[in-house]
């Protein structure tokens, strides 16, 4: 087998129906491969339903920043914190930690910032082009980012983080007093300082988002099988079928982008990859009472509202304990703590709750890259909170790989073996 795709009849075959799945499978429909996209749940059921659909183009920022071990004690103590760890869970997730921690220098965070900068820009003119006759346009909305902060002091013990966007051209504006309920009136007068950040958007409904881009999918000739994949038949050049719940399916290309299931199928696959569920929680509020222009970060709790179709999200806080442990819906009721505290009057009567599984690597940055070990297989998960954001460029970078061509980003810092 080559070790690139020249021939538009060859087939590919996508495991994973989410944000960079569909993303995956348009940019190489475009081109004129046959594909085939395989996901144990229907098209955006899984992550991609429940993200907090901010398009934030500024968030260069990794998770793992300079002094973070010593702020982690803090946050788990707190009960409105955003960090929260099932202790049992907790000698399985030391090697993951460590690698986080290692990755937390200033001159790691500085390069992993400059990748992260590469593949998160011009992110909305990306979903903008994706979507573009497709239907899902609608869901698409250009708009400003705002981080809110009580007070100027809690502002500038922020100034290393912003510094980082400001470094990588990240457009801010700056509001003081009663500037930040001028813009935003639901806000909490407590609130005395928001930065917006420019060439932002969000998405109105991130499920119905996914499900209208698979219909176009469909529609242009694609197909779509739901099942679990559960193991590969690998020959002399490659995997060459998908043992599934269902019956065998012959592959020729294979785009692994099952977001936090990835790591079990690239194990299968040869590429021993950290890969770890950072469990995330939201609430949907109905009939809220709040009207937002766009998306808010309340920068201390690392909570974050949307106004979104459903009704008002709120998304955020952090749980490690797998993939497999039932979901702790105390943490949501922190999300409704944190929407009392967030908008003056907001009505929190009707509401529901979800958990799901963000795909964080240890560098916060997802694999973008051909699979090491065999030539026929690409790999395009671990996108931890900037899943939503990156999908589309993920989806244009992987069709650019597969098809032979050099990506017009350098992606190194995105390899499968760099760890």
């Amino acid at each position: 087998m080559t070790s690139n795709i020249s021939d538009t009849s060859r087939k590919v075959t996508v495991i994973g129906a989410g944000i960079v799945g569909i993303s995956c499978a348009l940019h190489l429909q475009q081109r004129g491969y046959d594909i085939t996209i395989i996901d144990r749940l229907p098209p955006g059921e899984a992550t991609s339903f429940g993200n907090a659909g901010v398009i934030a183009t500024g968030a260069v920022v990794p998770v793992a920043t300079p002094g973070i071990i010593k702020k982690v004690p803090s946050m788990l103590l707190d009960p409105l914190g955003p960090l929260s760890i099932r202790w049992s869970y907790l000698p399985r997730l030391m090697p993951w930690l460590r690698s986080f921690v290692r990755n937390s220098s200033p001159q790691k965070v500085e390069k992993i910032s400059d990748a992260l900068s590469q593949l998160l820009s011009a992110s909305v003119e990306e979903h903008q082009l994706l979507t573009a006759g497709t239907g899902a346009e609608k869901w698409v909305r250009p708009a400003p980012y705002t981080y809110i902060y009580k007070d100027e002091q809690s502002f500038d013990k922020d100034a290393y983080v912003w510094k980082l966007r400001s470094d990588r051209g990240v457009k801010t504006q700056i509001l003081r007093g009663g500037e930040v309920q001028e813009y935003e009136p639901a806000l909490s007068s407590h609130y005395k300082l928001a930065v917006q950040l420019h060439d932002h958007g969000y998405i109105l409904d991130p499920s119905q988002l996914i499900k209208t881009l698979a219909q176009h999918f469909q529609t242009a000739g694609g197909k779509l099988l739901r099942t679990k994949v559960r193991d590969f038949e690998i020959g002399p050049n490659g995997p060459e079928r998908l043992l599934t719940d269902t019956s065998p399916l012959e592959v020729d290309v294979l785009v692994i982008a099952a977001g936090a299931w990835s790591a079990e199928l690239a194990t299968k696959l040869g590429s021993t990859i950290p890969l770890e569920s950072e469990r995330g929680y939201h609430i949907t509020i109905d009939n809220s009472g709040v009207s937002l222009r766009g998306p808010i970060m309340s920068a201390a709790e690392k909570v974050v509202a949307t106004p979104m179709t459903p009704g008002l999200r709120l998304a955020g806080l952090v749980e490690f304990g797998g993939l497999s442990a039932p979901p702790n819906y105390k943490r949501t009721r922190t999300l409704l703590k944190h929407a009392k505290r967030l908008f003056s009057g907001v009505n929190t009567a009707e509401f529901t709750e979800w958990m799901g599984h963000r795909p964080s690597l240890p560098d916060s940055l997802p694999v973008v890259a051909k699979s090491p070990v065999y030539p026929s297989v690409y790999y395009a998960f671990g996108h931890q909170h900037v899943g939503m954001t990156s999908g589309p460029k993920t989806g244009r970078l992987i069709a650019a790989l597969v098809a032979g061509e050099s990506p017009n980003i350098d992606l190194a810092p995105f390899k499968a073996d760099r760890f």
